[in-house]
């Protein structure tokens, strides 16, 4: 019958700092997120929105929804950046 214990890592890199047993994904070395990636995603998917805008609409209801949608978006982006380089100075 095996054992419970489990082998303990003998490193002090600062890269296995994390515990594997508390974040699966830090044992093969992936540990944290796709700042600019998000940034680039919403700038794109923001324009997205506002190329959809050309189209043969009956109203102007979907083209509403349509800018609404995009702004929002950019907003996000942009509160995103100002906090990001704000949050050293607090």
């Amino acid at each position: 019958m095996a054992g419970t214990e489990l082998e303990k890592r003998q490193t002090t890199d600062a890269a296995h700092a994390v515990s594997p047993a508390d974040e699966p994904s830090a044992e093969w070395g992936w540990h944290g997120g796709f700042p600019r990636g998000t940034v680039i995603a919403g700038v794109f998917c923001a324009l997205a929105m506002f190329a959809m805008l050309i189209g043969n609409h009956e109203t102007r209801t979907e083209d509403l929804w349509l800018i609404g949608i995009g702004v929002v978006m950019l907003a996000g982006i942009g509160w995103k950046a100002h906090k990001a380089r704000t949050s050293w100075r607090r």
